[in-house]
């Protein structure tokens, strides 16, 4: 008689329902997604949610397949050595194999005022406490976006079209990630929607107050409403569970994703750090992250090698309002390429992604195995960068002559 397998997924993002409906491959696998919510969360639409043009939440039955047990709780600490899970809740799961999948959210500020006085939009919370904030305020009031990665840009360019009157401070440079091209096609677009961006060296944010955001160079913006989308952080239960993390806290695994510390854990999403070298945090980098998650546990399961990580990136795709948007084409490694997408055509990219990746999780639910955009070759950057990595790691060990 075949032994059964119990697997645990823990986070009902985009890389844990990836992994789960993946794991359901095989009849000889039991396996449980505990997440904190009844409902599986559009991040990439949350600043939707805070213009009042998407609620960003889809049922579980639309992308979670139904061999997949879903408990509504929250993992308090990871027991390794019992192979088991600790809940929020007072109970206990077991597992043989755990994907760790607890995503990102938001980073601490660190800056004085900002925990009382601005709104993060990290998670779903934040963004519907967030919602009724706007709602209260007039249409006059000035609202102040911190942090002009493609979270913050989304946010300003939708609330400057739905008629806000928006600052962007950028705290260094607008669109970090973009080519030069593609960043003045963002700032013409946000300078058409009538948002004031703030840029250069001296516009990080050194203090919020309840009317005003005070700046580097002494300069005082007054704010009726802060939003606060600089950085990301991770939940630190990998920390609290003893693993082994970044300095971020991800936890550390091989390039097959599977933990430092146990072979019976493997990361995946926001929250791994393979070979300490984490790729940017996206649901680009998310949902294949989640199918290699599972086709290592599902290796281990059949007595066959795991393969290793080999990602591959398009770009970033930024939505400018309902209207516009733009697709920043990149190379497989990640750093942008001159070319890009933008205005009407960019929107409708947009749209197809954010389209799509549901999409991609509902097939793989109907379909296990079907997904297979994580085998699709990153080329050889990531090898070279690695063997970097382990060259200066060799040199700071070796003792002086």
């Amino acid at each position: 008689m075949t032994e059964n397998t119990d697997v645990v997924v823990i986070g009902g993002g985009y890389a844990g329902v990836m992994a789960a409906n993946r794991l359901t491959q095989r009849g000889d696998v039991t396996v449980t997604l505990i997440n904190p919510r009844a409902t599986f969360v559009e991040r990439i639409r949350l600043h939707q949610l805070v213009g009042g043009t998407n609620d960003a939440v889809v049922d579980y039955r639309e992308v979670l397949g139904e061999g997949v047990r879903l408990v509504v709780d929250s993992v308090t600490r990871i027991d390794a050595a019992g192979r088991g899970l600790e809940l929020a809740s007072g109970g206990r799961v077991g597992y043989d194999y755990l994907v760790y999948a607890v995503g990102s959210g938001s980073a601490d500020p660190r800056v004085p005022g900002a925990a009382e006085f601005a709104y993060p939009i990290a998670d779903l919370e934040e963004a519907e406490r967030l919602r009724p904030v706007l709602d209260a305020a007039s249409a006059a009031a000035p609202v102040t976006v911190v942090g002009a990665g493609p979270t913050g840009i989304e946010t300003a360019a939708e609330l400057a079209e739905a008629g806000r009157a928006v600052t962007l401070v950028c705290g260094g440079v607008l669109g970090p990630y973009l080519h030069a091209r593609g960043r003045r096609s963002v700032a013409g677009r946000l300078a058409r929607l009538g948002v004031s961006v703030v840029d250069g060296p001296d516009t990080k944010v050194t203090a919020v107050t309840r009317e005003a955001v005070r700046l580097a160079d002494g300069r005082e913006l007054p704010s009726e409403v802060t939003i606060w989308t600089a950085g990301f952080g991770v939940p630190d239960l990998a920390v609290r569970s003893g693993l082994s993390t970044d300095a971020l806290g991800r936890l550390l695994t091989d390039e097959t994703l599977t933990s430092v510390d146990d072979e019976r854990i493997v990361a995946a999403g926001d929250s791994a750090a393979p070979s300490g070298l984490p790729l940017r945090m996206s649901c680009q980098a998310a949902m294949p992250l989640g199918a290699r998650a599972a086709d290592t546990i599902l290796s281990r399961i059949a007595g066959e090698q795991p393969s290793p990580l080999n990602q591959v990136f398009a770009g970033q795709c930024i939505s400018l309002g309902r209207r516009a948007g733009i697709f920043q084409f990149a190379h497989k490694h990640d750093v942008a390429l001159w070319f890009h997408i933008a205005g009407r055509p960019g929107a409708k990219l947009k749209e197809f992604v954010c389209k799509g990746t549901v999409k991609h999780l509902a097939d793989e639910a109907h379909k296990p195995g079907g997904y297979g955009l994580h085998r699709v070759s990153g080329g050889t950057k990531r090898q070279e960068l690695l063997q970097a990595k382990h060259g200066e790691a060799t040199a700071t060990a070796e003792p002086a002559a």
